[in-house]
């Protein structure tokens, strides 16, 4: 079961009381001199409703699940106030982080068919994805402990790199056949989206992150996760599987609207001076 938990952030300023009743708050922080030259400006503070994501690397419906979910989210009037935050999640734990397998010999293995059917199983996933812009290359890809790979994820997503780094890793392990079990793989994928290098390198030399994958499972658990894809909008609705776009749509928009009443726009009437800045540069 879905816990609700509404968090609420509230800006504390010595010189301003807040009008009650109001769901917009305008703030004015300072009144300009009229010898000033100072601009004047408004700028919203709010924070965004978050879409959290578990999935896994080898899950083909999880990169189908993507996929639709972007399409919806490209259809949303308010795209610009939802922040994705993807989730670790292992399917098969139980393979070897050395040696990659065959996926259609999983296949044939888990679910006790023989080659043939598993093919026929592949081809009909892979022609679903196609609609949606993938390309499947079921006999390319390789079955791989996905453990590293979600430390990757999560360095990406510490560095701001997490929609890309999920993209590139889908695309490596269903499209191109890579095994991203092997660190030089993942180290030039990181290279690809632009992460330090050698930063990466020795976070996953040292098993940094590890600690964030786990978290991720172990909530997982709590939450209800029985498989992946799992979409879960302001910890108040969810979302199982690769449905379609308009499922994701209508759930955006539900889930939004509720969002919304407990977080209501913020303006701030912002008066432009001169400032220092982090970087040391004083105009």
């Amino acid at each position: 079961m879905i816990k609700s938990k509404l968090i609420s952030v509230f800006f504390i300023m010595a010189t301003v009381m807040a009008c009650k009743g109001q769901s917009q708050t305008n703030v004015t922080i300072n009144e300009p001199n009229k010898e000033q030259t100072q601009s004047i400006k408004k700028t919203i503070m709010e924070n965004k409703m978050k879409v959290e994501i578990w999935s896994d690397v080898m899950c083909p419906f999880c990169y189908m699940g993507k996929r639709k979910f972007e399409l919806a989210l490209a259809e949303f009037e308010h795209k610009d106030n939802i922040e994705i935050v993807w989730k670790s999640y292992q399917l098969m734990p139980e393979l070897d982080k050395g040696t990659p397998t065959d996926l259609e010999k999983i296949l044939v293995e888990k679910r006790g068919i023989d080659i043939n059917q598993a093919r026929q199983m592949n081809a009909q996933v892979a022609q679903a994805g196609k609609q949606v812009g993938i390309e499947y290359n079921f006999d390319k890809a390789l079955a791989v402990n996905t453990f590293d790979a979600h430390r990757f994820l999560q360095f990406a997503k510490a560095n701001g790199k997490a929609n890309e780094a999920e993209e590139v890793m889908f695309r490596s392990y269903f499209t191109d056949g890579k095994n991203v079990g092997d660190y030089s793989v993942l180290i030039q994928l990181g290279k690809e989206i632009g992460l330090d290098s050698d930063a990466l390198k020795t976070a996953l030399e040292n098993g940094s992150y590890a600690n964030e994958v786990r978290a991720d499972i172990s909530e997982a658990q709590q939450v209800g996760v029985r498989g992946v894809p799992f979409f879960v909008f302001n910890r108040k609705q969810a979302v199982s599987g690769a449905q379609d776009p308009q499922t994701f749509l209508q759930t955006l928009e539900k889930s939004f609207v509720e969002w919304r009443k407990d977080n209501p726009e913020t303006k701030l009437e912002i008066i432009d001076g001169k400032v220092c800045t982090p970087d040391g540069e004083c105009d």
